[in-house]
């Protein structure tokens, strides 16, 4: 299975309708066209579309190779006191993370932008948490971005938004917040919180 976040949209690819997925709406893979779809979710509030296929893998490579691919590595910082580490960038709660560098490792990529962009250090990186899709627009290209996501720890300290990658706050916060955090984010978020609090 293959979830694609495009803004407040998630696209689903799968062989079978996933358990926990919510309300959705049925895309027919025969007449499916990603390029027509992605022009409508700047319509649509949020929702989700399942595309059920014989193999969503070989699917899913298919799509994306049409499209210009960017990798990306983010954390989900966690302190001694088990509080968790978010940003607040372009007016939304957000986890830290950004682009590889080049021939970067994911694991030093993902660690290095949590520094950098929380003014933190990093004490450890532990196992990959999983991996997500996220979609957008830059001067008129779309763009598949794909980031490995790893869970990491960090001593509660100081910390300090990277002003210039529009990060305007970076706070520490217990799960009791991540109703706070799931009210003003994006979906691609709200899922991982879900995938935290499992």
């Amino acid at each position: 299975m293959y979830r694609i976040y495009i803004n407040e949209t998630a696209l689903v690819i799968s062989e079978i309708v996933p358990n926990g997925i919510g309300d959705f709406q049925t895309i027919d893979s025969q007449t499916f066209d990603f390029r027509e779809f992605y022009k409508q979710t700047r319509k649509n509030g949020r929702s989700v579309h399942l595309l059920l296929v014989d193999d969503a893998k070989k699917y899913f490579k298919k799509l994306r190779k049409s499209f210009l691919m960017i990798k990306a590595a983010g954390g989900i910082v966690i302190s001694e006191n088990d509080q968790y580490l978010f940003i607040f960038r372009k007016g939304k709660w957000d986890l830290p993370k950004g682009k590889l560098d080049l021939n970067e490792k994911t694991r030093d990529a993902a660690g290095r932008e949590v520094e950098e962009e929380c003014g933190v250090k990093v004490t450890r990186i532990n196992n990959k948490l999983c991996t997500t899709w996220h979609v957008y627009e830059e001067k008129t290209q779309i763009i598949f971005k794909k980031t490995s996501w790893f869970f990491m720890q960090a001593k509660k300290q100081k910390l300090v938004p990277q002003l210039e990658e529009d990060i305007t706050e970076a706070r520490w916060m217990s799960k009791d917040d991540f109703e706070y955090v799931r009210k003003n984010t994006y979906p691609l978020i709200r899922d991982m919180l879900d995938l935290i609090l499992k």
